[in-house]
């Protein structure tokens, strides 16, 4: 027999509902939000038991301690209900999207395998955005006063030191110093964070196939991996390109005119053309870096850099030829990635021409 469990899930407590085959609810409980007690509630629930759980802080979690308890278990994106609203009827709707089998798109969750890899990536990346905030506040103290950003010490001290106690400009003096300390303190922990990152993406053999694709590294390596985790998640490179931001979408408004007998018929209007707008940033960024430094950096890659200053030449715009030089590499990896073979030049130049 069936049994449809929905989960609503906060800091304190989970409130569960459970229906049966004719949406009929036959348990309702509020647990306590501990490993041990919501185990020994999902064993007590007889028969397939089929979980729905709503994207959120918790469901990384919710997904590793459930999975070897659950016959299904789906992570959606939540939705807003009309009327009155609490945990019970929340709960319930996840479950009854279950058993209507309307659960929409589902979210890939990290498996056990990735989870420390995962964790490490995204402390990494974590101190690397506040080193990135701390440079950019740096630049802007500089450039609010009128002097370059090379200036490494305070520009209004007699001589150039910044312990200088006789300053000028003692506020703007000491705003710098305390960035700088910040810097400093800041890159050695983002080194130490990228070794990590680095060891443990090693221990997957992916990563020595990866590390090869144009513009890679093991940092990217490493970052796409706890990302995709599953490249056959993803059916062609088309997939891929949606799920990166790639994809290009055409939108228009008003397409339908009345002609005078009264037919509605559709228009010509013109058509504006972008890129999808749900997508998995941080990917996006992989392959927009890795797709800059095919064509700033990387000397190897002769087929994509001509690529690129072709479509120049004819015409296309620098972003849009970065887009598709990105489209490119995309293509590339999920191929090596599905294929498990190193990057060869010769065979992947005429992907997706």
């Amino acid at each position: 027999m069936n049994q449809y469990i929905g989960l609503d899930g906060h800091k304190e407590s989970c409130t569960f509902v459970v229906l049966d085959e004719k949406g009929r609810i036959t348990r309702q409980a509020v647990i306590e939000t501990n490993t041990q007690a919501l185990i020994k509630f999902m064993k007590t629930i007889p028969g397939k038991r089929h979980l729905c759980v709503e994207e959120g802080t918790q469901s990384q979690w919710f997904y590793e301690i459930f999975s070897s308890h659950v016959h299904d278990l789906a992570v959606v994106e939540g939705r807003k209900n009309r009327g009155s609203k609490d945990d019970a009827k929340d709960a319930r709707g996840l479950a009854e999207r279950f058993r209507k089998g309307d659960l929409g798109p589902r979210i890939y969750k990290v498996p056990e395998s990735l989870t420390t890899l995962k964790d490490l990536v995204k402390s990494y990346e974590t101190i690397n955005k506040d080193l990135t905030r701390v440079k950019n506040r740096l630049k802007h103290q500089y450039r609010c006063r009128g002097f370059a950003y090379s200036e490494t010490e305070c520009p209004y001290c007699k001589r150039s030191a910044l312990t200088r106690s006789n300053c000028r400009k003692p506020g703007f003096h000491q705003n710098l110093v305390l960035l700088h300390k910040q810097q400093q303190e800041l890159e050695p922990l983002k080194a130490e964070a990228q070794k990590a990152m680095v060891a443990e993406a090693a221990r997957h053999s992916i990563t020595r196939i990866l590390k090869t694709a144009p513009g890679f590294g093991p940092v990217r390596s490493a970052e796409l991996l706890s990302i995709v985790i599953d490249p056959y998640r993803f059916r062609t490179s088309r997939q891929l390109w949606k799920y990166c931001g790639l994809a290009i979408v055409m939108r228009s408004s008003g397409d339908w005119v009345q002609k005078p007998n009264g037919q509605w018929i559709r228009a010509q209007v013109a058509q504006t053309r972008g890129l999808n707008q749900n997508f998995n940033r941080p990917a996006k960024a992989i392959f927009k870096g890795a797709a800059l430094s095919v064509i700033t950096t990387s000397k190897k890659e002769i087929y994509l850099r001509a690529d690129y200053h072709r479509l120049l030449e004819n015409g296309t715009k620098p972003n849009l030829a970065r887009l598709t030089i990105a489209r490119k590499i995309a293509a590339i990896v999920l191929a090596m990635w599905k294929n498990k073979e190193l990057y060869d030049p010769e065979k992947y130049s005429m992907i997706n021409k």
